[in-house]
């Protein structure tokens, strides 16, 4: 079972704030059908992108240009996407020793390669490997999740709630892989936006700077209730995972989630 992607291996066992740079404006066209919920966006200027989208059969075009701190903390989003775990570098491997106390706290880890991780959800004694998928960030992620919501976390790292499957997700694989969706859903590699939801997430993002992470915390907690919901076994992850990744678009996509603390299934979060 391996999710989508196109390079490396990772394999798993609306309203805005006052404060927005967003205007809306009418449109000329009419639209033939009410399916639609986000169009091309058409580039007007450096900066500038007009998305045009159908919402419950009225049509209008939101003209989203990035602020100052948009673009500084979008730079820096892009940065921690684009650095790949090196098991050589001191700050990884502090990292990764981080990540196993706030799992184990008061257990001792007897190597960074050990048979200890694959009680974590590793796929083996070396959990660098499994970074490939996604990079560094996506140990980040990790770590944030069991830091801030540490509840939530060893609940699910247990499989503490519901009847669970004899053939389960692997835990952190499945974090690794939830982190690789969430980046492919906000298209952040992309020098021009093509998704009208990058664009409500980059608001987001002008508000909170770890609304990746916060929103990391929210497409795990969905992806394991739709797993019980679903009755799912090992072989479903990927379609579960599609499922989840639906979820979170049609949350983002609510007109009245203007944080990712907005978002319904935040209050999964404890």
């Amino acid at each position: 079972m391996s999710p989508e992607r196109i390079q490396g291996s990772c394999v798993a066992i609306r309203a805005f704030s006052p404060s927005s740079s967003f205007s809306k404006c009418s449109h000329s066209n009419s639209v033939s059908s009410d399916d639609a919920t986000c169009g091309k966006p058409l580039w007007m200027g450096k900066g500038l992108t007009c998305v045009c989208f159908n919402r419950k059969g009225s049509f209008a075009r939101i003209c989203i240009h990035l602020t100052p701190l948009q673009e500084e903390r979008l730079r820096r989003l892009r940065h921690r996407t684009n650095v790949y775990f090196d098991a050589s570098r001191p700050d990884h491997q502090e990292a990764l020793r981080a990540l196993w106390s706030a799992t184990y706290p008061g257990q001792e880890l007897q190597s960074l390669i050990s048979d200890q991780w694959k009680e974590m959800g590793w796929q083996g004694r070396d959990p660098s490997t499994d970074f490939r998928g996604a990079g560094f960030i996506s140990l980040e992620n990790l770590l944030f999740f069991a830091k801030t919501f540490c509840t939530s976390f060893q609940s699910l790292l247990k499989k503490q709630a519901g009847k669970r499957a004899v053939w389960e997700y692997p835990f952190a694989v499945a974090g690794v892989n939830i982190t690789f969706m969430i980046m492919q859903m906000l298209d952040l590699d992309a020098t021009k936006p093509r998704k009208f939801i990058r664009s409500v997430f980059l608001q987001m993002l002008s508000e909170n700077e770890w609304a990746f992470d916060l929103l990391y915390c929210v497409a795990f907690v969905i992806m394991d209730k739709l797993w019980l919901e679903k009755n799912a076994t090992y072989m479903e992850f990927n379609e579960i995972l599609k499922l989840a990744r639906s979820q979170l678009e049609k949350e983002l996509l609510m007109e009245d989630v203007l944080r990712i603390e907005d978002m319904p299934s935040y209050t999964l979060l404890c």
